[in-house]
């Protein structure tokens, strides 16, 4: 095989699944700028292969409806304030995309016209078609359902081809690889053996609905420079790939 196949695209729609956490950096708590500055670049990467990205940011970085910071709230109540914490992170990622030269639109699942459009599924694809970068603001919209659910359900709403879960480690272990020194690491695992092994990749909503619609998710780590734009070339080989079955 040429080198010239090999760093094809081998896919033409993604999705890019970022945790709030991971634009807080070293901090303990908000947004580091250049690191959502350094996130920006390694999109740009992608974009620049002729790829059409969407994004889902969580919000974790800011607030969590299921943590400690929401004390004793209704559930529905902290997690409305998780989904406005989306919207600043996604306004953040937006600004720091737009200074690399790439058109971006944020589409919010709350209304929110000064900052955001609203999310409309054709309006959402027709911006990727014309090149843009869209992000993804505020969940599903609705309590009781994390941002790893709303990727899911972004990612089948635009047709996209792939989840890109970008984490922290290089891919899904057996156990917390932080943790247990004898985790060991999958090339390749089932949906159903995420399910049955309790892994986490993401909730077991999100995972079901992937498995149900046949949606690949590939986990990796988004900490080495290149990894995002190197999870898109064709047998790139990089971190784990979640699928319906092995090959």
């Amino acid at each position: 095989m040429s080198t010239e196949l090999q760093n094809q695209p081998a896919f033409r729609r993604v999705l890019l699944k970022i945790s709030g956490e991971a634009l807080m950096g070293e901090q303990s708590f908000g947004i580091d700028l250049d690191i959502a500055r350094a996130v920006a670049e390694e999109v740009k990467q992608v974009h620049d292969l002729g790829i059409q990205v969407a994004v889902v940011v969580g919000g974790g970085n800011i607030f969590r409806g299921l943590s400690k910071s929401a004390g004793n709230m209704d559930r529905s109540s902290a997690d409305y304030i998780g989904m406005l914490a989306t919207v600043m992170n996604a306004v953040v990622l937006q600004d720091a995309l737009e200074k690399t030269g790439i058109q971006t639109r944020v589409l919010s699942a709350i209304h929110i016209p000064q900052l955001a459009e609203p999310f409309i599924r054709r309006r959402a694809i027709r911006h990727l078609e014309k090149g843009r970068i869209v992000i993804f603001a505020a969940g599903t919209g609705n309590p009781f359902f994390s941002t790893d659910s709303a990727a899911a359900l972004r990612a089948l709403e635009i047709k996209a081809e792939v989840i890109l879960k970008a984490t922290k480690v290089d891919g899904v272990y057996s156990a917390d690889p932080m943790k247990d020194a004898t985790a060991t690491r999958f090339d390749c695992i089932t949906f159903q053996e995420v399910l049955e092994k309790q892994l986490k990749v993401m909730d077991a909503s999100a995972i079901s609905m992937c498995m149900d619609n046949n949606l690949p998710i590939v986990v990796f780590n988004m900490r080495k420079p290149g990894n995002i734009a190197r999870v898109v070339q064709s047998d790139s080989g990089i971190g784990t790939r979640v699928c319906l079955e092995k090959p």
